[in-house]
């Protein structure tokens, strides 16, 4: 009796030093999981703390004025009205550009001779100097009041700027790009433009803002350099779409631009009054949502001639 008793102790006592082992290993590889998945975040965040510090490089060498959009704003203004009227004039084509060396620069290259009607066109990016970085730059988007404000590339695929930043670096940022199949230079009636949705908010990840009214109401316009001309973006519709639906309507293809507006219409998250007349030319800038798999976010806007 009294060794059936030793002998259960021991088998209990062996029973707890397994369980003890398991607990503590099982310690361990949590333990070991979490500094792992610590590690691997913080790897990321330096991935795209890296690609910001890059964009933030470009556009403080290559962007001529910061915060150029709201200064050439208050310039179109400057000849009587406000700010806000300049805007909405810029919404019928014209207004300020997006950006300048400053409103009084602008002013003084408009041409020095009184009731001068002529001005030099004068690039709000220095492209030499972008394409010397990379022969790909096609553009620079800029929004006014947002985190928009980047070089746009032409892109031979849908895969390549997705991870590579225009100095050809591999970033999780990507680049902004245009879509393949449309024609170079804003030529052709439609231009789809991609970009990342960075969790950060940067990139495209902004661009989300416009499924509220509000944010639309105070963001309704872009502005697209290139280096022929600067032109106004006015913003009239904003979806978003199963990525499936996308590719099977191939409303990257000019000749869907109708059906194209016909679904805008019908799924816009926001009202506006920007008129469009057939035949002006339309991009949409594209990005990841999340309302549900392979949801996308798109918004359309009339390209005007801004250039001055």
């Amino acid at each position: 009796m009294k060794a059936t008793t030793m002998n259960n102790e021991r088998k209990s006592k062996s029973k707890n030093k397994v369980k003890y082992t398991v607990a503590i290993l099982g310690a361990l590889l949590g333990i070991g999981a979490m500094a792992y998945a610590g590690a691997e975040l913080l790897k990321t965040q330096r991935v795209y703390q890296e690609g910001d510090a890059a964009y933030e490089s470009l556009t403080g060498s290559l962007r001529r004025g910061e915060g150029a959009g709201a200064a050439a704003a208050e310039a179109g203004a400057s000849g009587g009205g406000s700010e806000g009227a300049a805007a909405a004039s810029g919404a019928q084509g014209a207004g300020g550009t997006g950006a300048g060396t400053s409103a009084g620069g602008r002013a003084g290259g408009a041409g020095t001779e009184a009731g001068a009607t002529e001005r030099e066109f004068v690039p709000m990016v220095d492209f030499d100097a972008l394409r010397q970085i990379n022969s790909d730059a096609a553009a620079w988007l800029y929004g006014p009041g947002t985190v928009i404000d980047y070089p746009v590339m032409a892109a031979e695929d849908y895969n390549y700027y997705l991870g590579h930043l225009p100095d050809g670096t591999k970033n999780a940022n990507g680049s902004l790009f245009i879509d393949y199949n449309n024609e170079p230079g804003f030529g052709g009636p439609l231009t789809v433009i991609y970009g990342h949705h960075m969790k950060s908010g940067k990139m495209f990840g902004g661009l989300v803002g416009y499924k509220k009214q509000a944010y639309y109401d105070e963001n309704p316009y872009m502005y697209i350099y290139t280096d022929a001309a600067n032109y106004r973006l006015d913003l009239i519709y904003g979806c978003v779409i199963d990525a499936r639906e996308w590719s099977e309507q191939a409303f990257m293809y000019d000749e869907n631009t109708e059906e194209l507006l016909e679904f805008a219409e019908s799924n816009s998250t926001f009202k506006s009054s920007v008129g469009y007349e057939e035949g002006e030319k339309l991009v949409v800038l594209s990005t990841c949502s999340y309302e549900f798999s392979d949801a996308r976010y798109f918004v359309i806007g009339v390209l005007r001639d801004d250039t001055l």
